[in-house]
C-alpha cells in the first residue's frame, strides 16, 4: 500500500469498539468518583446538622430551665385560682420529662399584651410517620393555667433522639434525684432544685456513633415569688 493511501485509511470497526469501551470505562470511573464525593459531602452535612440540632436544643433547655420559678401568690379560695406554678420532673428508662413555669415566653408581635410567664415542658414524642423515631419536643402554654402539663403548642427541637435524661440536685440534702415534684406533699413541695443535669443523646448518621450532649443548669430563683405578701 502506498503511503498516501495509508494516511487516508480510516479507523476499523475493532478500533472504534475499543475506543468506545475505553471511553465507557473512563466515564464509569469518573461517575463513581463524583458519586462518592457527593455522598461523602451529604453525610458530612447530615453530621453537621445533627451536631447543630443537639447544641441548639441544649441551649434552649438551658435558657428555659434557668428561668424557672414558683409563685406564692395563690388565692386562699380554691374557686378563685386560675393558675398554678409548678416544677415536675418524671423519670423513665429511656426518655424523661419535665414541666415547669418559667419566664420564657417570647413575644413575637410588637406591643402585644402578653406576659413572659409560661408553662414549658420538654419530653420525647413519637414521630407519626416513623414508628421507631422519637423527637425531643418543647411544649409552651401561655397564659399559665391550672393544668401544668397539658395544653399549649408543641415544637420539635431535636429529631431522632436516643436518650433524654434529667437529674435534680436537692439543695437541702445535696443529693441528685431522678424525679422532682413541687406540687405533691410527698415530693418537694414549693421547692425548686438547685441544679438540673441534662443528658441528650441523638442517633448517629448511618452506621456512625450517637451524638451525646450534657450540661448542668443552675436555677437562680430558689424562693417562691412573694411580691407584696406579708413576711411570715
Amino acid at each position: 500500500m502506498r503511503p498516501d493511501r495509508a494516511r487516508r485509511r480510516g479507523m476499523t470497526m475493532i478500533e472504534v469498539v475499543v475506543a468506545i469501551g475505553v471511553l465507557a470505562m473512563v466515564a464509569v470511573l469518573v461517575h463513581g468518583v463524583i458519586n462518592s464525593l457527593s455522598h461523602g459531602k451529604q453525610m458530612e452535612a447530615e453530621r453537621a446538622d445533627r451536631v447543630h440540632q443537639g447544641r441548639e436544643a441544649l441551649q434552649r433547655i438551658v435558657h428555659d430551665l434557668s428561668a424557672a420559678y414558683l409563685s406564692a401568690h395563690v388565692p386562699q379560695l380554691v374557686a378563685l385560682r386560675t393558675e398554678v406554678t409548678s416544677f415536675v420532673g418524671r423519670s423513665s428508662s429511656q426518655f424523661d420529662r419535665v414541666d415547669f413555669a418559667a419566664f420564657a415566653h417570647r413575644r413575637t408581635e410588637r406591643d402585644a399584651h402578653e406576659s413572659d410567664q409560661a408553662e414549658v415542658g420538654y419530653f420525647a414524642s413519637q414521630d407519626p410517620d416513623v414508628s421507631d423515631k422519637h423527637d425531643l419536643v418543647r411544649r409552651e402554654q401561655t397564659p399559665i393555667d391550672l393544668e401544668p402539663s397539658k395544653g399549649g403548642t408543641v415544637d420539635v427541637v431535636a429529631e431522632d433522639i436516643q436518650e433524654f435524661h434529667l437529674r435534680y440536685l436537692d439543695p437541702m440534702t445535696g443529693q441528685w434525684l431522678d424525679t422532682w415534684d413541687s406540687v405533691q406533699t410527698t415530693g418537694e413541695p414549693n421547692r425548686l432544685p438547685l441544679e438540673v443535669r441534662v443528658r441528650l443523646v441523638l442517633k448517629g448518621v448511618g452506621d456512625g456513633p450517637p451524638y451525646e450532649f450534657a450540661t448542668k443548669i443552675f436555677l437562680p430563683i430558689q424562693q417562691p415569688l412573694s411580691f407584696g405578701l406579708p413576711r411570715q
